[in-house]
Formats: structure tokens, C-alpha cells, sequence
């Protein structure tokens, strides 16, 4: 018999079972709900306003993360109280306006779960792809870079959640980063119970896991909820792009926008836990017929994690999968005598060998460009002055090429056999890295990147995340919106003028882009 005593069943009190939550650092609390059904699930207005009741009575705010792309399991954030972080730190219950003072107090003296801590090891999600095999992600199994346990030393342990018991063992078939690659339970395995899944290391104890063993939902299941818009659209896509953000919507619209005149068909955006109007932005870009899908991705430092998520889950959605960041737009100076902006001018691109799998592009790094705030105009007109030399690479990706462990350096994938790399060196990435001090100074909070060490970690001084000149602390060095500024480049600027008019970041002008399928058009 398998020993799972370390992975935690299911010891809640009536009032909270289905409740889950982790630990992060800065006493932030990640909450997850079991999906409710029609029935049960509290309406928009009192998610918005839901409280965390810690053991002892101690309550904070709690703000809605909304579903989890796989399991559509409702997560929540909020900060534990000083006085709750005296006692044994178990999960909070989530309360919603309409709870009622009774439900309160069986909560908070109660007996819930234990939260699990980020800073152990964690199972913190799980997904079937097409094909039936199940990633699982975890964090602290290969916990440096590039150095990956074997796959024949993990086991995958599908188990009950409310006994504990493992109904099957089974060996993982791939080990890379934070994703392992397992066979699914067997076909005999009844379903009508929550099925848990986690790892195990071999001679350790399995590692306690938040995952569930969800089959996926039908394609034309609605949106979990209105803080997002995740659903599975129909038709495959020539090109799509990827993203991850955290409170930077007001750059998401410009990103956007120009990405789908030039080639783009379909975005899709991990929120990292923002706090700003993004659901506003989605929206209003959606009515307008653009192609953008969120999906909640609350958990830290796991961007390589969630870009292997999005290359396994929307393979058969696209064929070809751009991962860039919102202050990243990508262009080619053949452009810049172009009256027009096309969707011919990416799918051109894509134009290549059968044996292609990857097209990668060099990257010119934009200074602040002598502004101080972040300028009207937008980030593409009013960013002018970058670097001298190019750096790094991204990646335009076919994704039915991405190799099986799915291993990714944020930048590219690693391929399977049979498939390369190629560079394209008429289309860049200009990559408006660094921008007025008050919008670049947030970087300092947290890096996204699992290997990346934060900034105001003294370690690894001379890491390429780093930037030059720069300290631990988010101290505006002298002659900051000067530097970086050895190319004066108008390019982007001047053909953006040139199509949208001045301020294209801002008040763009009602004109309709043609694309190279039927029916694909936008009003901008």
C-alpha cells in the first residue's frame, strides 16, 4: 500500500469543505473553492465582495482571482491578519454577503485544513490534453535550471480525496522545469468522486498537492464567470499570442491592436493576480471583435510553467503561438513604406519548410526616451531611442512541434526531433523594456520567471535580467530618462503615425483592417 499521509485528505468541517488554500510569501493567501454548481455559486455582486475568516475570528477582504483555466475552481486572494498568524495556519473560509452569521462562526472555530506553504513543495495544478495524458505542475521537484530529475524517478499517484487512498501508481513519462508529463488513471477508474492527483519521488513521500483529475469541459461550455472570458473557441488559427500580465492593462489595448492589424488572430492573456481594470479592457476589446481570451493564473515565479500550459492546451487552436510580453511588439523595417497595415505581414512569416518548427527574432531594447510618465501618445510613438546592440531572441513557435517535456526558456521551446530553428532577420521584437521610472519601477516587486532571482535579492548581480546600472531597491538612479539611448529609431513611431495617426495608444481611429481569411476583420 502506498503511504500518502503526507499529501492532506480531507479533514474540513462541513461549512468548508472544498476549500483549499497555500500560503505565499508577504502572508498572502491563494483560496480555492470546488467549482459550484448554477445553484450554489454567489452572484457577480457578492463575489466582488467576499471576506477571509482565518481560525480565531480574524477576518480580510478577499479579492476574486476568478476560475482556474482547467478545473474552473474559483481562487481568491487575500492577506492574513496579524492576529490569525499566531495561530496553526489553517485554510480560511471564503464568506460572501450573503453567508449568514452562523455559517461565520462555524468557520472561524472550527476545524479546516491545513494551508499548504509556496515555500515547500507543491503540486499546484493539473490539466488532461488532447490525447488523454495529464500534465501536472509542480514546484520544488527540479529545482535548478536546466537540471531536471528522470522521469523513471517520478511516479504519478491518482488518489481519493476523501480517504487518501491511491486507486493507481503509475511512472511519468517526462520531467522538465515545473511539468511533468503522466498517463491518466485507467479506464476503469470511476470518476463520480473527486480524483486527486499528485507526485512522488522515488524513496520520498508524495508530495501534497492542490490538483484535482478533471476530464476537460465541452468546447462550448460558457465562461466560468464574468471575471473572465475563458472558453475554448471553435476554429484553429494561423498565429496567436501569448501573454502574461499583472496590472498592466492599460497597455493591453495598443498591444493588441496593432498585433492583430499586422498579423495576430487570437490572444490569449494569464492574469498573474492584477489588481487594475483588465476585465474592463478584455471586454471592451472583445465587443470589438477581437479575438482575446484570460485565464487565471494566480500562482508565482511560474511564467516557463504557464507558457508549457499554453503551448500543450491551445495546440489544437493554433498553429503557430508568439510568447511575448505587452511592452513587446513585433515589426519589421520593410514596413515602414506600407500604407496599410496587413495580416499578411506576420503570415508571411509562417511561410516556411515543413521542418520548421521555431522562427526566432532578435530584440532591440527601447530606453526611456526622455520621458517621465508614461507618454500620451502611447508606448510605440512615444518610446524613440533604444539601445545600439540586439539582444536575446523571441520566438514565433509552431506548436505542433514543441518537444514532449514541453521545455521552454520563456524565450523558445525545445523542438522535437525532426524539427529546427530558423532566424528571420527582416522581422525584430522592439521590446520597450525600459520605460519612465514610475512604470518601470513595478518590475522590482516580483520577476515572473522561475529561475529569475528578484531584484532586490542580492544574488546573481550579473544575470542578463538585471539592468545595467541599476540597484536592489527601486530607487530612480540619476539621469534615468536618458539612458539607454544610443539609436535614435522612429520607425515603429513613424508608420504607426503614418496609419493610425498621432497617439495610436490612445484614441484610435475607426478603421477596419482586412484579413488574408474570409471574415477576418477588425474596427479599430
Amino acid at each position: 500500500p502506498l503511504g500518502l499521509h503526507a499529501v492532506r485528505a480531507g479533514t474540513a468541517t462541513p461549512a468548508s469543505v472544498g476549500t483549499e488554500a497555500v500560503l505565499l510569501p508577504g502572508w498572502e493567501v491563494i483560496v480555492l473553492l470546488r467549482r459550484p454548481d448554477a445553484a450554489s455559486a454567489p452572484a457577480d455582486e457578492n463575489v466582488q465582495n467576499a471576506t477571509c475568516v482565518f481560525r480565531g475570528g480574524a477576518s480580510s477582504p478577499a479579492r476574486a482571482l476568478g476560475p482556474l483555466p482547467a478545473t474552473g475552481r474559483h481562487a481568491y486572494t487575500c492577506i492574513m491578519p496579524e492576529p490569525a498568524r499566531a495561530h496553526r495556519h489553517d485554510a480560511p473560509l471564503v464568506l460572501f454577503p450573503a453567508s449568514t452569521v452562523g455559517n461565520a462562526g462555524d468557520g472561524a472555530s472550527g476545524r479546516s485544513p491545513e494551508m499548504l506553504k509556496w515555500s515547500d513543495r507543491i503540486v499546484y495544478e493539473s490539466v488532461v490534453i488532447v490525447g488523454g495524458d495529464v500534465l501536472v505542475f509542480a514546484k520544488g521537484v527540479n529545482r535548478r535550471k536546466k537540471v531536471n530529475r528522470a522521469a523513471a524517478d517520478i511516479r504519478c499517484l491518482y488518489y481519493r480525496a476523501d480517504a487518501g487512498n491511491a486507486v493507481a501508481s503509475l511512472p511519468a513519462t517526462t520531467s522538465a522545469q515545473q511539468v511533468f508529463r503522466c498517463p491518466p488513471p485507467p479506464a476503469t477508474t470511476p470518476v463520480d468522486l473527486e480524483l486527486r492527483v499528485t507526485l512522488a519521488v522515488v524513496g520520498e513521500q508524495p508530495i501534497p498537492s492542490l490538483a484535482t483529475y478533471d476530464l476537460p469541459r465541452r468546447r462550448d461550455s460558457p465562461p466560468m464567470s464574468s471575471h473572465v472570458t475563458e472558453s475554448t473557441p471553435s476554429g484553429k488559427r494561423l498565429i496567436c499570442a501569448c501573454t502574461m500580465v499583472r496590472d498592466v492593462a492599460k497597455f493591453l489595448r495598443e498591444w493588441v491592436v496593432y498585433h492583430a492589424a499586422v498579423g495576430v488572430d487570437r490572444f490569449y492573456v494569464y492574469d498573474n493576480g492584477s489588481e487594475d481594470d483588465l476585465v474592463d479592457q478584455v471586454r471592451h476589446l472583445t465587443s470589438d471583435g477581437f479575438e482575446v481570451f484570460t485565464m487565471s493564473w494566480p500562482w508565482p515565479k511560474t511564467l516557463e510553467a504557464a507558457l508549457s500550459y499554453s503551448a500543450a492546451v491551445h495546440r489544437d487552436s493554433c498553429e503557430w503561438m508568439v510568447f511575448i510580453d505587452v511592452d513587446e511588439f513585433l515589426f519589421s523595417p520593410h514596413w515602414v513604406h506600407s500604407e496599410n497595415p496587413t495580416k499578411s505581414m506576420l503570415h508571411s512569416i509562417t511561410t516556411v519548410g515543413e521542418d520548421i518548427g521555431q522562427v526566432s527574432m532578435w530584440c532591440a531594447d527601447f530606453g526611456p526616451s526622455g520621458q517621465t510618465a508614461h507618454p500620451k501618445e502611447g508606448v510605440i510613438q512615444g518610446y524613440t531611442c533604444r539601445r545600439q546592440i540586439m539582444e536575446r531572441r523571441k520566438s514565433l513557435v509552431r506548436l505542433g512541434a514543441v518537444d514532449r517535456s514541453l521545455t521552454n526558456s520563456v524565450h523558445y521551446f525545445l523542438l522535437q526531433p525532426g524539427f529546427r530553428s530558423k532566424w528571420n532577420t527582416r522581422v525584430r521584437v522592439n521590446h520597450y523594456k525600459y520605460q519612465a521610472w514610475d512604470e518601470f519601477k513595478v518590475k522590482f516587486r516580483r520577476r515572473a520567471s522561475t529561475y529569475t532571482v528578484d531584484w532586490t535579492n542580492k544574488k546573481n548581480p550579473r544575470s542578463n535580467d538585471r539592468t545595467p546600472g541599476l540597484g536592489f531597491e527601486a530607487v530612480e538612479p540619476a539621469g534615468w530618462p536618458h539612458r539607454f539611448c544610443e539609436v535614435n529609431d522612429t520607425l515603429l513611431r513613424d508608420v504607426t503615425r503614418r496609419w493610425y495617426g498621432l497617439g495610436f495608444g490612445n484614441k484610435l481611429g475607426r478603421r477596419r483592417i482586412i484579413g488574408t481569411t474570409p471574415g477576418s476583420s477588425y474596427n479599430v
